[in-house]
């Protein structure tokens, strides 16, 4: 059967502005073999860039990462920053497969439209590029990571700095309209843009300020037994030269996952949330008699932490315990900082920062899932959403910084062990004081975009009416937000005063997430939510 010729001259029009021969000769030999398989999949459109840039799985052709499609995103930054003129930008990378070409791709193009390229010298966590890019005044930062995402993957994150077109970004990610803007421009793009030479390799200046900027938020030294995990990624050297310059104790390695490692071969997933993740690290924990486990995911942006508790032996905490942890730590601690005043999280995070916030005078945020929301709260001392993002010092870092984060849960373990109390036992004092908040997640991972819509659609026309036998008491589809927050697609239930449940696509990656918090006066709250997770997860999954 011959391939349609509409397919055929796509190809054939994509080989010819294909910057990479490796790329070139296989789409080409698809076309002689009239492998149509693997041409639908690579040709299935562009890579969709969005308020997360670009991420995919690595390939040829539109639909995936490769030199071809980071050219074109870099030609059509670089058009974007022409319109404003912007002229600096600083691109950093993570140690996946394919970031060092696509990095070196990016460097030319920028160069070729004139633009001032700093480029980081070698692989390095994502907080490191948010941090250069406001330590050297660049118009653009890009981060070329997938973060968390599985092996295949890679992507390119977008940073702008100081205020553009209206927006203070001062080193955060891009939000609307920036991004649509951008990806006009690179939609307009069919040509191969010049490429030259002429960037600058940083030295480790810029390293070594963010090291003493975040090792400045200690306020003691720490005799504190630390196992961490870089989980494959690029935190190790991060984490080391932070918690050295602290005066922390030295941190035990979980050497099979020290070192970078493109493959992440001990793991299912590279991501702290997934089942089996920080198995190798609670193993050395138990081991050596650790105070508490810190893991970073790839590229070191989110953080995790796991406690001995008393109940349960070691266990990972949550992302709102840590959140609470973390918020209620600053309040009580931190008070007349001059980092800033104000807190926040976003709508899928746990409603008890916001009561720490109200406790303590402070002023409080509530804004959209992602970061790239959170980093443009006015004067942000602390923020975080449930998916292991902090910032807990926002003018160095103007997003979720997993190394400060670690070291800030490091310096608060510490100072209980000091005082005899463990983590657990400030849990229980956070519940004492503001109320027992159980939540829990449920991840579902889909096929297609199609799936995500049906189910949205059949949840906006039938809501459930009831869930663990709580009836439903209000429905808001956030797609028509009444609370002052941007439109985006999902939708938030209420079964009485005190479950709410939301369901929305992940921004990220093909899955369908569902968020539960249960707010009750006693702790034993959490004894509901396996009846709430398998009722939900049901309804997701449902036909």
């Amino acid at each position: 059967m011959s391939l349609d010729q509409s397919l055929v001259a796509e190809v054939a029009q994509w080989i010819a502005l294909d910057p990479s021969a490796t790329d070139a000769a296989l789409l080409q030999k698809w076309l002689d073999d009239g492998n149509e398989i693997d041409l639908r999949r690579c040709f299935n459109g562009f890579l969709q860039f969005g308020t997360a840039g670009l991420r995919g799985p690595i390939g040829p052709g539109p639909s995936c990462m490769n030199r071809a499609v980071v050219h074109r995103a870099a030609a059509g930054i670089a058009a974007y920053m022409k319109a404003r003129g912007l002229t600096r930008v600083v691109i950093g990378r993570d140690a996946r497969y394919g970031s060092e070409d696509f990095t070196q791709e990016s460097a030319e193009v920028f160069a070729g439209a004139g633009m001032e390229v700093f480029v980081l010298p070698r692989p390095m966590a994502t907080p490191v590029l948010a941090y250069a890019t406001t330590a050297l005044g660049a118009d653009v930062g890009i981060m070329v990571t997938a973060s968390h995402n599985p092996p295949q993957d890679n992507g390119y994150k977008v940073y702008l700095g100081g205020v553009v077109d209206g927006v203070r970004y001062a080193g955060s990610q891009i939000v609307p309209p920036a991004d649509i803007q951008i990806a006009a421009e690179i939609a307009k793009i069919n040509h191969l843009a010049p490429k030259q030479g002429g960037w600058t390799v940083l030295n480790d200046d810029v390293f070594n300020k963010y090291v003493a900027a975040t090792a400045a938020l200690a306020r003691s030294k720490n005799p504190l037994k630390v196992v961490y995990s870089a989980m494959h990624g690029v935190g190790s050297e991060s984490i080391e030269a932070v918690f050295k310059a602290a005066g922390f104790s030295e941190i035990h390695f979980v050497e099979e996952q020290k070192l970078p490692d493109p493959a992440f071969p001990t793991v299912a997933f590279p991501n702290p949330e997934e089942p089996g993740a920080i198995d190798l690290s609670l193993a050395l924990a138990r081991k050596i008699d650790a105070d508490i486990v810190i893991a970073n995911d790839p590229d070191a942006d989110r953080c995790a932490a796991a406690i001995n508790d008393p109940a349960t032996g070691w266990r990972m905490l949550r992302g709102d315990e840590v959140g609470a942890i973390l918020g209620h730590y600053i309040a009580t601690t931190m008070k007349d900082s001059t980092i800033g005043k104000a807190f926040g999280n976003s709508i899928v995070s746990s409603s008890i920062l916001k009561k720490i916030a109200d406790k303590h005078g402070i002023e409080f945020h509530e804004t959209l899932t992602g970061f790239k929301w959170l980093a443009k709260i006015p004067n942000l001392r602390y923020g975080y959403e449930e998916a292991l993002g902090y910032a807990v010092d926002a003018l160095s870092v103007n997003d979720k910084d997993g190394i400060s984060a670690a070291l800030m849960i490091a310096q608060c373990a510490g100072e209980l062990k000091a005082e005899g109390r463990t983590m657990a036992d400030y849990l229980d004092e956070i519940w004492s004081t503001y109320g027992f908040h159980a939540t829990e997640q449920i991840s579902i991972r889909v096929n297609s975009i199609a799936q995500v819509d049906t189910l949205l659609a059949r949840l906006r026309k039938n809501p459930p009416q009831s869930i663990g036998g709580f009836a439903l008491t209000q429905a808001d589809d956030l797609e028509r937000p009444t609370d002052g927050l941007p439109p985006t697609n999902g939708l938030r239930y209420w079964f009485g005063p005190n479950l709410r449940v939301i369901i929305r696509p992940s921004g990220t990656e093909a899955k369908m997430k569902c968020y539960i918090e249960l707010c009750a006066p006693q702790k034993e709250a959490i004894l509901t939510l396996p009846a709430l997770r398998s009722e939900l997860t049901d309804l997701m999954r449902a036909e």
